[in-house]
């Protein structure tokens, strides 16, 4: 981290000399107080953010190479998620909106370092680090190989555990595999990341549905603890009239089916409606897009509600991709032939809020009008097919956990869009936290909490860092990446841009060696370390309590008490 340069000044009033009489003392001492960075807090993966930016960003200073920083950096990642590759390409990076830099000059392109540091892993075969040799007695089975299941597994298998995953599908991956297009994450990078985990121990059943081929109650009996992670590839119906044509696809079902090699008929007119503002209805338009369709999305919102990753919304329209905002389908027309010909949309206005806290769209009365169609694409929500898995639910409701993921049934956990529908690093969360209270259950230990108090903007002193602008990654053209249905649009960062955007966090709540306090400290109550890389120490029989150290540390982890 680059931090303004300054001269240690003399002082000849503290130790005596030309300065005259002692300063008053202070019975405030100075004291080294980790806090909890606002990144690692808002990451639902738990991922350990400072640590592996701040491992690339001193590696200089450390005397060590970029290579052996971007090791370290992959070894602290993979410790909560075995996806470092596929979240730096998929997530809508949380840890971003919270990073306090944006308060400067803009966040850490946090979520670009992490691919950065996932790609890394990949290029040179690192595997994943097991924690324990011995094998343990207990058997967990895990319903689901998607990133929730697999999170999971993996962290239960680097513990010594035996784990199966059953996977309904031919191959594992669930929406990361059958839901996101190869343009945002190319198949080889799913793959390699799955294998690890395999590598690593985990057995992979693929084909075997729960609920149909084997019953949740075997796998009660079988196993010590069951992991259900069945995700949502069910679509949601629009409940508009007509909507049961052919040329009517939900969301999920339509990117299903185009992951599985379908040639998709979109119609002579070439004319595809998209319903919805989320990633599933982003990533189906760009989809139609590059398959030469005319593509408009319908969302009752405006593009401040678009819950979609706003880069993707982008890059869509970029592409060509027209977003009618304020507008729902009402109804459709259909031809002589049962295909629908057009849709029916009313526009929209923004009332009071709803219960996501989003102002709830109204309809304007009078305002309908019409959108020419050969194929529509209802990508509204999803939802899971809970088929064998009856006694997991609540009411209408769908399964509920506690906060460590236990559901109402003795030695059954669950994750993953099952619970709720959320983002791909929800889901990891859940699988690293569920795995963390089955092995809890199995050796009959308490959750240590994590004392850190969060820490924001108010206890830094940002005037201390150099301004330094975010990076940002290359995109390839629009004609290029449109001539190719997988061709991947965002190509991440080089090395040296690696370690350049790194150097920019703030280490928010922990020393970074800017030797601040020990220059300007009066006393000689500050001592720096023999060793780079390790805390300063105080020495505080020889401190008067100015607070000069705590008023001049950037990062805020000196407290006067």
């Amino acid at each position: 981290m680059a931090v303004k340069k300054v001269v240690k000044k003399k002082s000849f009033g503290a130790r005596g000399g030309f300065g005259g009489g002692k300063r008053e003392q202070s019975p405030l001492r100075p004291r080294l107080v980790e806090k909890k960075p606002p990144c690692s807090h808002a990451c639902p993966s738990g991922n350990r953010i400072r640590e592996f930016v701040r491992a690339i960003a001193e590696a200089e200073h450390l005397g060590k190479t970029t290579d052996q920083a971007l090791q370290e950096a992959w070894e602290i990642v993979t410790d909560t998620s075995p996806f470092p590759s596929v979240c730096g390409r998929v997530c809508p990076a949380l840890c971003e909106v919270e990073c306090n830099r944006k308060e400067k000059e803009g966040a850490v392109a946090i979520n670009k370092i992490e691919r950065a540091i996932g790609d890394f892993g990949i290029e040179h075969d690192l595997a994943l680090k097991a924690l324990s040799t011995d094998a343990k007695p207990h058997r967990v089975a895990v319903v689901g190989g998607g990133p929730s299941g697999l999170s999971c597994a993996y962290q239960l298998a680097r513990r010594g555990y035996p784990v199966k995953v059953f996977e309904a599908y031919e191959k594992a991956g669930g929406m990361l595999r059958y839901g996101i297009p190869g343009y945002r994450l190319p198949e080889g990078v799913l793959d390699k990341e799955i294998q690890r985990i395999v590598d690593l121990g985990v057995e992979l059943h693929c084909g075997v549905k729960v609920g149909r081929d084997v019953t949740l109650g075997e796998l009660k009996e079988e196993y010590d603890a069951v992991y259900v992670a069945l995700g949502a590839q069910q679509g949601v119906s629009l409940g508009v009239d007509g909507e049961d044509a052919p040329n009517v696809f939900s969301g999920v079902d339509f990117l299903n089916r185009f992951h599985h090699g379908e040639k998709l008929d979109l119609g002579k007119d070439v004319v595809a409606i998209v319903v919805g503002g989320g990633d599933t209805a982003i990533d189906a338009a760009r989809i139609c897009k590059r398959l030469g369709a005319n593509v408009t999305i319908l969302y009752r919102r405006t593009l401040a509600e678009m819950p979609a990753i706003k880069e993707e919304v982008e890059e869509a329209i970029n592409e060509g991709v027209k977003v009618e905002f304020l507008a729902a389908p009402v109804g459709f027309k259909k031809g002589d032939d049962g295909l629908v010909k057009a849709m029916v949309a009313i526009r929209m206005e923004l009332g009071e809020p709803d219960a996501s806290g989003r102002r709830r769209p109204v309809p304007i009365e009078g305002s309908e009008f019409e959108i020419p169609a050969s194929a529509v694409i209802s990508a509204v929500s999803q939802h899971p097919d809970f088929g064998g898995f009856e006694e997991l639910i609540e009411g209408k409701s769908w399964i509920k956990v506690d906060e460590f993921g236990h559901t109402r049934v003795d030695n059954v956990w669950a994750g993953g869009d099952v619970t709720n529908l959320a983002l791909v690093t929800d889901a990891i969360g859940h699988g690293r936290r569920a795995a963390e209270a089955i092995e809890r259950s199995f050796l009959g230990t308490e959750l240590e909490s994590d004392p850190r108090q969060v820490i924001h903007t108010d206890k830094m002193h940002l005037e201390q860092y150099e301004t330094l602008q975010r990076l940002e990654p290359t995109l390839l053209g629009v004609d290029e990446r449109m001539a190719h249905l997988d061709q991947e649009v965002n190509l991440g960062f080089s090395h040296e841009q690696t370690v350049k955007e790194s150097e920019r966090c703030m280490s928010c709540g922990m020393c970074f060696d800017c030797e601040k306090c020990w220059m300007y400290c009066q006393d000689s109550a500050i001592e720096k370390p023999q060793t780079k890389g390790d805390l300063y120490l105080l020495k505080l029989q020889n401190c008067t309590g100015c607070a000069k150290c705590a008023d001049i540390c950037p990062c805020g982890f000196i407290e006067m008490a």
